[in-house]
């Protein structure tokens, strides 16, 4: 029986740089499979109340995921690969695309910290067990760039004017949240840029909001990240090193300046 791409589920491997291991290949090298711990699960603390047990303490399990590789053809060689690509990797996420039609990716940061080395079978299969811890729930990252180019009939001068056609001073998306989480997002606003703002509206009403007084020169980026684990602010010069702006003089530290999206439809 012959299988495609959209017939089986697929695992990869990805690092910090994007670079990927693919462990689901039709015919190919590496093969992931027997896997456990894809799920949720929660720990609860439960207060008796006469007869009646009331939640007391909930909080998230940290998954440990395990499976088996399978290694073909020059199976040391890919092995090595695989184990070459682990450890030189600073960041590692685990890539799920369940059997369905729109193929969708889902992300969990991990830690491979474990594998086996066995020996190849008698046909030439090498079986290696692995386990990983989960850092985070499965999410999706859901990318939105706009380009600011000129429009359509738009009025341009070469010299400075005090009426304004077309301004770029703004750009919004509506996005629904209908994860179970509140969503982290990460922000790259190319300069220039004058006193950047990131807001965040729900029902058109501000919720959260930044404000930086700063001025992004042409080439270089404000870069903003409300991910746990990786959460900054700063900016990135044309040389591209970074200068973190959480200092006083750049943002209120008396607010929250690190946010995530609600469990509803928002405008940021």
């Amino acid at each position: 029986m012959s299988y495609k791409y959209e017939d089986i589920r697929n695992f990869y491997f990805e690092n910090e740089i994007g670079e990927r291991i693919d462990c689901q290949k039709i015919d190919g090298d590496l093969f992931f499979y027997n896997v456990s711990g894809l799920g949720y699960e929660e720990e609860i603390e439960y207060m008796q109340v006469g007869n009646s047990f009331i939640p007391n303490k909930k909080n998230i399990k940290q998954n440990q995921i395990t499976g088996d590789l399978e290694f073909y053809n020059l199976t040391y060689d890919e092995y090595c690969k695989f184990v070459d690509f682990i450890i030189r990797a600073t960041s590692l996420k685990l890539i799920y695309i369940p059997k369905k039609k729109n193929r969708t990716e889902y992300y969990r940061d991990i830690d491979l910290f474990k594998i086996d080395k066995a020996e190849e079978d008698e046909y030439n299969i090498l079986t290696c067990p692995i386990s990983m811890n989960a850092k985070s729930l499965w999410y999706e990252e859901n990318e939105t760039i706009y380009n600011i180019a000129s429009q359509p009939n738009e009025m341009r001068y070469d010299y400075r004017w005090d009426s304004r056609y077309t301004t770029y001073n703004k750009r919004s998306v509506i996005y629904n949240n209908v994860g179970h989480v509140e969503a982290p997002i990460k922000v790259e606003i190319d300069g220039y840029a004058v006193n950047p703002q990131i807001q965040v509206l729900v029902d058109n009403k501000i919720v959260d909001s930044i404000t930086i007084p700063i001025t992004i020169a042409e080439y270089e980026k404000l870069l903003y990240s409300s991910k746990t684990g990786e959460i900054y602010i700063k900016r990135q010069k044309t040389d591209g090193t970074t200068e973190s702006l959480f200092k006083k003089q750049y943002i209120d530290i008396n607010k929250n300046n690190i946010f995530r999206l609600p469990l509803r439809s928002i405008r940021d």
